[in-house]
């Protein structure tokens, strides 16, 4: 809304001075036509901005304009701006939003207490995109119409038509009642119940939406955590992955730090403990094991154990020969 436009270009201008407009349409997204007809807007409300000319020119406001508000401390503006840095935004399409958010908090503070703030914030590094241990996976794409459908109608708590292209399938139209929406590592998902069933849609998956005007069927008050991690463990009894594996006891707990769960144990005549666990799936039953080196046998399933015997000859076959 242009009225949410004008709100960030004084801020921008009061936060970090003089600006041109040509820096400015790029922070508001829009074109630098647009920045002056709101530069005009602005000096006709009477808001001093003016155009300063020359080399280093660009727009800026009279000193002193501003309207403190107190009523964020240094902490809990520093809180909000480092919760900011995360990615969530970019699941959910609230991107733009964030960054209007951002620069109001920022306004919000005292002069005292505006430059500390900024600067302690720039400490924090909230879900970067690479860790020490691997690469992040790219942030999923979800169409923006869409993503702005199922927002509005899981905050108005009404019925949504999504057309959804579940995996292996071709995509179909579908009608659901949003419970809430998650993101777990860049991945955004639409929890809801359809014909009454629990339903997790993956967003990145939903081509296109339809908010309904009728009223989606779902309790007033939701602990969304509680039934993420219901959902979580439904997923992950169905696609669990069970071996039976023999371990050294000195390396149970390495075995039990990968595994997702433990069904059985007993100790064995020879010292060694006999274990049922679970995975999410044969390869990481496979790479779980494979760290274990002879300390941990699979017993079952016979396709785990072939996988296991061809990795070892392949690895003896590379190092039987001089390089």
């Amino acid at each position: 809304m242009r009225a949410d436009r004008l709100v960030s270009l004084v801020l921008l201008l009061r936060q970090r001075g003089r600006l041109t407009a040509a820096t400015l349409a790029d922070e508001l997204e829009v074109s630098t036509r647009t920045v002056l007809r709101d530069i005009e807007a602005l000096s006709a409300a009477g808001v001093p901005v003016y155009a300063e000319r020359g080399r280093h020119g660009g727009f800026v406001l009279s000193p002193g304009f501003r309207t403190e508000l107190t009523g964020l401390n240094h902490d809990e503006a520093l809180a909000l701006l480092a919760a900011g840095s995360g990615r969530g935004e970019q699941v959910f399409g609230l991107g733009s939003a964030l960054a209007s958010a951002m620069r109001k908090v920022v306004d919000a503070l005292p002069e005292s207490h505006r430059a500390t703030a900024n600067d302690a914030a720039q400490r924090f590094l909230v879900e970067p995109e690479t860790d020490l241990l691997s690469r992040r996976s790219p942030a999923e794409e979800v169409p923006g119409t869409a993503m702005i459908e199922v927002r509005r109608a899981v905050l108005a708590g009404h019925r949504l038509r999504i057309h959804y292209a579940a995996a292996g399938g071709e995509p179909t139209w579908r009608t659901v009642d949003p419970i809430g929406l998650v993101t777990v590592r860049d991945r955004g998902y639409l929890l809801a119940t359809r014909a009454g069933e629990d339903r997790t849609y993956r967003l990145s998956r939903v081509l296109a939406a339809e908010e309904l005007p009728e009223p989606a069927e779902r309790p007033n008050r939701v602990d969304l955590d509680r039934i993420w991690r219901e959902r979580c463990a439904q997923f992950l009894a169905d696609e669990q992955f069970a071996v039976q594996v023999r371990v050294n006891p000195a390396r149970r707990e390495e075995l039990l730090a990968t595994a997702l769960a433990v069904r059985a144990e007993e100790p064995e005549a020879d010292g060694r403990l006999r274990l049922e666990v679970t995975f999410q799936d044969a390869r990481h039953a496979e790479w779980a094991l494979w760290q274990l080196d002879p300390d941990a046998e699979a017993l079952a399933p016979r396709s785990l154990r072939a996988s296991l015997h061809d990795r070892a000859m392949a690895a003896a076959d590379r190092y039987a020969a001089s390089p």
